[in-house]
């Protein structure tokens, strides 16, 4: 998989890819992703790429012409499946998202500033638009690393188990089971019996009926 971010601040986003398991699957080779300077594609002498917006009010708008040209020219490469741009009035980001950009070859994540993009960008340019949640940051780039981290982390061969993102939170819509490790006893707190019991269907089960429990206490939402 490949992964354009067109972004204004490209050192924002180096640090979430050079460390833990994004660090691995660009490594491994079985991810690629290329931050791209949206200011390398405007055509002002001083690399100018936002203005005011037309009828006035507070706050710059990023200008449709540097975002048109860095698209057109990475669509002249490569094809691309999704163009993205993170915006908290998009879709909000779940699982089954994740799942299925996943599985997909090409993408683009076009990260928004200031007071957000021509509109003419999300009519005509952008397939998707993503939140990550009901609340404003100041650039799309933080949003894009979490939407990045939450797709590659899925892509075969990132994890050394790959079985293990199949039982995480939200992927049959229930939260994930309470996990304990060693030791078995700490200042008096104990580890279920059954998860020492050896047996695989029993311990099944109970994981089970805890994601279960805790999805109707803390995200009944979700099972609806």
């Amino acid at each position: 998989m490949r992964i354009d971010i067109i972004t204004i601040h490209p050192q924002l986003l180096e640090s979430p890819f050079q460390h833990s398991i994004l660090k691995r699957a660009i490594q491994k080779g079985v991810v690629e992703v290329n931050l791209v300077n949206l200011r390398d594609y405007s055509t002002y002498k001083q690399k100018q790429v936002d203005d005011y917006a037309f009828g006035g009010g507070a706050g710059m708008v990023l200008m449709i012409e540097p975002i048109a040209n860095c698209i057109n020219h990475l669509k002249k490469e490569r094809s691309y499946d999704e163009i993205l741009y993170t915006s908290p009035d998009g879709e909000l980001l779940e699982q089954k998202a994740c799942n299925y950009f996943s599985t997909l070859k090409n993408i683009i994540v076009l990260c928004g500033h200031y007071k957000g993009i021509d509109e003419r960008v999300r009519q005509h340019l952008i397939t998707k638009e993503i939140s990550i949640g009901n609340y404003v940051l100041s650039g799309g780039e933080l949003a894009a690393a979490v939407l990045c981290d939450g797709i590659i982390r899925l892509i075969p061969g990132v994890l050394n188990d790959e079985t293990s993102a199949l039982t995480d939170s939200f992927q049959d819509n229930l939260i994930a089971p309470p996990v304990y490790t060693r030791p078995q006893e700490y200042n008096g707190w104990g580890v279920p019996d059954v998860l020492m019991s050896g047996h695989s269907a029993n311990i099944e089960k109970w994981r089970h009926e805890q994601s279960i429990e805790r999805t109707q206490q803390r995200r009944p939402d979700l099972l609806k």
